[in-house]
């Protein structure tokens, strides 16, 4: 894989919080950066050309392809995904609508394996990585995640074995699990559910997206780690 200051990049869900910051990272890096947004996300100016925004939904492969197709015509290949983009359904499990769960793993699971499906033949042949980006969720239960949970406990399913299949090729497979994370989805929650979350975490505070992509981008640098699990969740895991 090329040093970073020369990666190609390809971030889904990258037009707001953690998915941005780690596009950001990259860029900071001096890698080139795909995000890739549903909606097309706005980090283009001010990069030299080593930013471009791709329109497209996780949960179709056609528009994985042709977003995969388009970044490896541009610069030649794909060094690093990142697969972050996500879905959050709340809901206890006798009353979660059966739609909204399977919207939720539609996105959360099958969207990864569009992705790394319509990647996987533009890695070189001197490997790669694919960072996945789990919730701490998927590996301790919360009332009322029984959507998000199953989804991000199969994204971890998942990563081990792309890891194992994926070795051959050199290509790192890793799951970067982050914590309670100050974003769009999370400031729906109310001050009281806030505050009661945060007295759970040793750290007694929320992170930022910037603290995680700091160890997405580290994790997409290591060559001899795979099939790991990186909590990044202020000592959450720590407490089980």
């Amino acid at each position: 894989m090329p040093e970073a200051g020369a990666q190609r990049w390809l971030v889904t869900g990258a037009s707001r919080g953690i998915g941005l910051a780690i596009a950001n990272a990259a860029l900071h890096g001096g890698g080139r950066v795909a995000l890739l947004s549903r909606g097309g996300a706005d980090l283009t100016e001010g990069h030299d050309g080593r930013a471009i925004a791709l329109k497209g939904d996780v949960t179709r492969p056609a528009e994985m392809q042709a977003a995969a197709d388009t970044l490896a015509e541009r610069w030649g290949g794909i060094d690093v995904l990142v697969n972050n983009a996500g879905l959050h359904r709340g809901g206890l499990v006798d009353r979660i609508d059966l739609d909204d769960f399977a919207s939720v793993l539609s996105t959360n699971v099958s969207g990864p394996l569009n992705t790394v499906r319509a990647c996987l033949p533009h890695f070189p042949d001197s490997g790669g990585a694919i960072v996945n980006i789990g919730a701490v969720v998927g590996m301790r239960g919360f009332a009322g995640d029984v959507a998000y949970g199953t989804s991000k406990a199969a994204l971890s399913g998942m990563t081990k074995v792309l890891a194992i299949e994926l070795a051959r090729r050199a290509i790192c497979v890793n799951l970067v699990l982050p914590g309670f994370v100050s974003t769009e989805m999370t400031a729906e929650l109310s001050a009281k559910a806030r505050e009661r979350i945060v007295e759970d975490i040793p750290l007694r505070r929320e992170g930022s997206p910037e603290e995680i992509a700091q160890v997405v981008w580290w994790v997409a640098q290591s060559r001899y780690m795979t099939g790991s699990i990186v909590a990044t969740d202020g000592g959450l895991m720590a407490r089980l």
